[in-house]
């Protein structure tokens, strides 16, 4: 027995029963006693302005094709029905062939993708995007918009995603090496690989112009230079009058627990359990995303002398009172020249020498007296 038509207000049904049908085989009901046969396409998402919201809102996209084949409504004849028969069987071939050209990319709602701005893509996912490298996200997104305004500066402000093509793409790391140092150029391709990802899943994009193409740091600024235990003794060591004594503090608790400085100076009496001796703590880096983001430290006397007594009765009066990352860097540097120390030490090598040698703490509190 035939399914019953579920005819709808404009005097259509859908001949298509699989949800997962893009496009879906229709009929139009017409007053002749004929049905014209149709296929309607999910074109996706496009932005639009909702006056009512004062903001663009994702509006969902369709189109019709009419087929210009025909069923008999109520077919009375053997020949009426054979007629209906090879037509509909007509109509699902060319269903299942726009389907396949769909997904090949060769029409449908992958070419409508020339229509959107692909900086509004961009800014879309920047906005929403909530781990913990979102500025990197945001400095990704800056080199390339400084990329296209230098290269191709007809798409300054509107590209559509065609053009972001492979060829484009490998420009853009060479822009990349060029203007970035050590690792930075590796870690902006990194982020941007990850909006281009995005994009290709959400069909933006018809396939990832990304793929294959190598961004190679530089492997000079990729050896980086850690103190080896006499050149930390003889920084330890080494005090002057102007020299911040929170910054000095910090980096030696650093050197001996490995804590990155993005936690370090958010370091509060709370996270410190005297009675037990220990640490803890959750790591911004990986907060949200790891189940090892939760770290406890065990600390000695040579520690605990180094994190000191809180001067309020508050839980969450910082550890350290630091500057800014870059007052704290500018005196680290200042405090290695004044040590005689030549080496190129940043604050994160504290963390890699923490993981460099197996360093005991039983003199730390004579060292960092």
């Amino acid at each position: 027995m035939a399914a019953k038509k579920e005819i709808r207000s404009d005097n259509t049904y859908m001949i298509s029963t699989d949800d997962t049908d893009n496009p879906k085989l229709g009929a139009k009901i017409l007053s002749d006693g004929r049905e014209s046969l149709f296929l309607d396409y999910y074109l996706g998402y496009k932005m639009v302005y909702n006056e009512a919201k004062d903001k663009e809102v994702a509006k969902k996209e369709r189109k019709r094709e009419s087929l210009k084949l025909y069923l008999w409504q109520a077919p009375r004849t053997p020949l009426e029905r054979q007629q209906n028969k090879e037509t509909l069987e007509l109509a699902k071939g060319i269903r299942f062939e726009r389907e396949q050209e769909l997904k090949d990319g060769k029409l449908g709602y992958r070419l409508k993708a020339k229509e959107i701005n692909f900086f509004d893509f961009i800014q879309a996912y920047y906005e929403e995007y909530t781990k913990a490298d979102k500025r990197m996200i945001k400095a990704a997104v800056k080199r390339f918009t400084d990329f296209i305004a230098l290269e191709y500066p007809l798409y300054k402000n509107n590209i559509s995603p065609e053009r972001v093509s492979h060829d484009m793409m490998e420009q853009f790391v060479e822009y990349l090496q060029g203007t970035s140092k050590g690792e930075g150029a590796l870690t902006h391709w990194k982020r941007w690989k990850k909006i281009v990802k995005a994009a290709v899943k959400k069909d933006i994009l018809r396939k990832d112009p990304c793929e294959d193409i190598v961004c190679k740091a530089d492997e000079d600024a990729l050896k980086k230079d850690i103190l080896s235990i006499e050149e930390m003794q003889q920084l330890i060591g080494t005090t002057y009058k102007e020299q911040n004594m929170e910054t000095r503090r910090a980096f030696i608790f650093t050197l001996y627990t490995g804590i990155r400085f993005c936690d370090i100076k958010d370091l509060t009496f709370g996270n410190v359990d005297y009675s037990n001796k220990i640490l803890s703590f959750n790591q911004k880096k990986t907060q949200g995303h790891s189940s090892k983001s939760y770290v406890s430290i065990p600390l000695n006397d040579g520690l605990l002398s180094l994190i000191g007594e809180a001067s309020t009765d508050s839980p969450d009066e910082k550890i350290f009172k630091l500057p800014s990352q870059t007052m704290c860097l500018k005196a680290l540097r200042h405090w290695t020249a004044k040590a005689g120390i030549k080496k190129h030490i940043t604050w994160h090598c504290g963390r890699h020498i923490n993981s460099s040698y197996p360093l005991k703490t039983r003199n730390l509190q004579r060292l960092s007296a």
